[in-house]
């Protein structure tokens, strides 16, 4: 079984697909982490936003260090920025995308199955998914899910700010020219608003017939 989970910055489409992956026993990948770690590889050798091109993203997904996965600056809110400008470039979508269709295709650890999770799972990286889910909430409860989760880290970003940052990162992702941010068309439909963990999973497994 191939599950795509799609969704808006901050929404629950991650925590979703997590736990999916546990109840039902398959393989989980956050696409997103791949394009944090382009991100926060381009912050470490010293680049700003406003000086990444489409070539120097794409070297950088290219020679993507794995142990960048791990890094502890790879939640960041710095490094998501940066990621959402290096996801923008179609030479770097490529570069990850036969890693991430590869993870469905060949699960790790015999799991039976995988889901992915990001923002073109089921449009673009597994368009012939078993089942897709699109995850989004109200910007208020993203923004303040968001400040909370950053805040516990350390960060001194205000409650502004995040919400500043969640909007240009949606704007970024919802009218990029490739791969933008768009529910499939056979995608199940989740708003996460005012759902709980628990809320959230039983609502896909219902949907999935489980």
């Amino acid at each position: 079984m191939i599950i795509a989970v799609d969704g808006t910055a901050a929404s629950g489409k991650g925590t979703l697909a997590k736990h999916l992956a546990e109840r039902l026993d398959l393989a989980y990948l956050d696409t997103g982490s791949l394009y944090r770690a382009v991100g926060l590889s381009l912050l470490k050798k010293g680049y700003a936003a406003s000086e990444v091109t489409a070539g120097i993203a794409a070297a950088m997904a290219a020679d993507l260090d794995r142990a960048l996965l791990a890094d502890p600056g790879l939640r960041s809110a710095e490094t998501g920025q940066m990621a959402s400008v290096a996801a923008a470039y179609p030479e770097v979508r490529a570069q990850l995308l036969d890693y991430q269709r590869q993870f469905a295709r060949t699960p790790p650890a015999g799991k039976a199955g995988a889901i992915l999770d990001g923002r073109d799972i089921g449009t673009v990286v597994l368009p012939d998914a078993d089942a897709k889910f699109f995850v989004d909430a109200d910007i208020n409860i993203r923004a303040r899910r968001r400040h909370n989760e950053l805040a516990a880290e350390g960060s001194k970003l205000s409650p502004e700010d995040v919400r500043r940052q969640i909007e240009e990162r949606d704007h970024r992702d919802r009218t990029r020219s490739h791969a933008p941010l768009v529910p499939a068309e056979n995608a199940i439909f989740v708003d996460t608003s005012e759902k709980n963990i628990e809320e959230m999973v039983a609502f896909a497994l219902s949907a999935l017939g489980g």
